[in-house]
Formats: structure tokens, sequence, C-alpha cells
């Protein structure tokens, strides 16, 4: 899942963007107002951390901004802790508000449950395609009953994978959402990943899940005749 920062703190900016990448999200950094809204307006994200005191255009205007085309979710990150600055905040269109300083555990957990609220269609979150098995907020995967051991990334892999079972996902879509990159034809990156999944997800399996389509990309479902 794909994770917009707005913040023009450096180091808190970068802070947020390690926690959550280890925890499986593709993130992406805006330094100022302006920049953050032509990214959430533009690109497809699934949650948009905001702060409130940006440089030329504040938080209110990024929300106000968003909300005129967009539902993506919304958390604003701020030390504006004032009640009426919290009012109007989620009255403008915040799905939560987080004063700083804050637990990085507690902004993970809020993190999650707006993502859990925003995919209606998997209240309990957890995938089962196949006898694959993935569970985002316990953060496990397993294929058959068995425990597969992932990294951050491969999990992300993962989970876009089986999010979007039985769709064709070219290499430009797989990084943009799991590395945030836009693709590079020289790299492999995508395609060396692929093969590592596939190593602890079907090789010890004769069914195969993870399926190439060649000069597209790669789909994830059960077929039938293999």
């Amino acid at each position: 899942m794909r994770i917009l920062i707005v913040e023009d703190e450096a180091k808190t900016a970068g802070y947020l963007k390690q926690g959550l990448s280890e925890s499986g999200y593709a993130v992406d950094i805006a330094v100022d107002g302006i920049d953050g809204l032509h990214k959430a307006l533009e690109d497809d994200f699934d949650l948009v951390i905001l702060d409130v005191m940006l440089p030329v255009l504040d938080g209110w205007g990024v929300l106000d901004g968003l909300r005129r085309r967009k539902q993506t979710p919304v958390l604003m990150l701020t030390a504006r802790s004032r009640v009426d600055d919290r009012v109007r905040g989620l009255e403008s269109g915040a799905d939560d508000y987080l004063v700083k300083p804050f637990a990085f555990a507690e902004l993970l957990a809020r993190v999650r449950l707006l993502l859990k609220r925003n995919h209606k269609g998997n209240p309990s979150e957890v995938l089962d395609i196949g006898g694959l098995e993935l569970d985002p907020v316990r953060h496990r995967a397993y294929r058959d009953g068995r425990k597969i051991e992932l990294t951050s990334r491969e999990f992300a892999l993962l989970h876009l994978l089986m999010r979007r079972s039985g769709e064709v996902l070219t290499r430009t879509l797989i990084a943009a959402n799991v590395w945030d990159v836009n693709f590079d034809t020289d790299t492999n990156i995508v395609d060396v990943a692929i093969r590592r999944l596939r190593a602890k997800v079907d090789d010890d399996c004769a069914a195969k899940l993870i399926h190439t389509v060649r000069g597209v990309g790669y789909v994830l479902e059960v077929r039938e005749d293999e």
C-alpha cells in the first residue's frame, strides 16, 4: 500500500518514512503543501499523512483541495493541539488527527485502522487464496499452514499481488506501489524480487500461484490446470 507524507520537517519525515517502510508500506514524501496536493491528486495513494504548518500552502489548504476531488483517507499529524484545531481538521474532512510529539506505535495503529476502514470488502484484512494466507495486521504469511518468512519488501509485494489477485500487474505498477519508484527499464528489481518471492511461496508446492504474463508483468491466481 502507498502512503504520502506531507511534512516539511526533514527529521520527522525521515523517521516516518523509515518506520512505515519497515512495516511494509511504500512511502512518498512531499515537503510543501503545493507539492503535497499535486501528488495526492495525481497519484493513487491509500493514505495521506498531513502536517498543518507547511510552506507555500498550509495543511488546511491541502485538505480542502484534496476533498474537492478525492476521498483518500487523511491523518493529520501536527503540533497544533488546541481543541478548535482538532475540530477544524475533522470537520474539514480529515479522517483522524494526531498531535506531535507522538509514539510511532500509536501512529502505526491509527494508519492500519484507517487503511482497514477504507478496504471494506475485507473487514478482517486476512487474505486467503489457494492455501496462501496473509495477515497484514499481524504481518504474517502462511502457505498450506507453513509459515513463510518474508522481508518487509517481500511482504508488501505479496500483499499487492494478493489484494489484486487475478489482475495482471505491470512491472511499472509494481515498482511504484512497492518501491515507490518510477520503473527504470535498465533495472530488474521487480523480476529479482518476484523470483525470490516465488522461491518462498511456490517452490515447495505443486500448485503455483505466481505467474508470469510474458511482455506484461505478473499475476497471482489459482489456475485449475496447474
